[in-house]
């Protein structure tokens, strides 16, 4: 089971690969993203990079081997369903260079919850059922049909609900780093008015992670600065700090 948190303190990184025409079509929403990385910060792990890409082979492997040598860790989410366009787990054996097939393991996963709901583990069904060699298996406690790991890479599913509880499945074989804390100031200003500002407090605290996200509602303007940093005493230093020069300039 994975520590709480890394013993130097290391920082731990992730990519997440979304496969599917679906997805890039817009006919399909991605609702993945947001939670993946919602889950990874509260755990200590820095979700770096995202990409996109559609049910070609060659593609989902270029993009699968290209995350895994920068990142500690990949996930991907879609295409292990039982039709033919779900090709993730043939693409990722390819992309590792080793076999995939039907594993008895998935199988006798699958079996008992689809006997009892009087369902046939037919062909199609059990494509759900083929893994790479040398992969270890993710439960899915909600429709059986396992996700799978292989080496750094966890393939999860693409449907929600499916693809959150293969990610709570994996939790812990993952190693953590420093948690990072984040806090905001909300302003009623157009960023531009507070830019210079912002940037210069940026250049006293390069360890604090600082981002302006601008909005406009109800025809006013809106500002968040938002902070994000390892150490928390550090990271409200910097934001009373912040706080106190915007109100010099009667900014907050």
């Amino acid at each position: 089971m994975a520590s709480d948190e890394t013993a130097s303190g290391e920082t731990v990184t992730a990519g997440l690969l979304v496969i599917g025409d679906e997805i890039l079509s817009g006919r399909t929403k991605d609702r993945n993203i947001g939670t993946i990385a919602e889950h990874l910060t509260a755990i200590g792990i820095a979700l770096s990079e995202v990409r996109v890409v559609g049910d070609k082979a060659a593609d989902i492997g270029v993009a699968v081997n290209a995350l895994r040598s920068r990142y500690t860790y990949v996930f991907t989410t879609g295409g292990i369903g039982p039709t033919h366009d779900d090709i993730t787990a043939d693409s990722i054996g390819a992309a590792f260079g080793v076999v995939v097939d039907i594993d008895a393991r998935a199988v006798a996963m699958m079996a008992p919850v689809y006997a009892a709901r009087g369902i046939p583990l037919t062909p199609a069904r059990l494509r759900m059922a083929r893994i790479p060699a040398g992969a270890e298996l993710i439960a899915n406690a909600l429709s059986a049909a396992p996700g799978f790991r292989i080496a750094n890479v966890f393939v999860l599913a693409g449907v929600p609900d499916i693809m959150k509880s293969m990610l709570d499945a994996a939790t812990e074989q993952l190693r953590r780093g420093p948690k990072v804390h984040s806090v905001s100031i909300v302003l009623s200003k157009p960023e531009g008015e507070i830019a210079e500002l912002f940037a210069t407090h940026q250049s006293v605290y390069p360890d604090i992670a600082m981002g302006s996200y601008p909005s406009f509602e109800d025809g006013r303007y809106r500002t968040e600065l938002v902070l994000r940093g390892v150490d928390p005493v550090r990271l409200e230093d910097a934001r009373s700090g912040l706080a106190r020069a915007l109100a010099e300039r009667e900014l907050l």
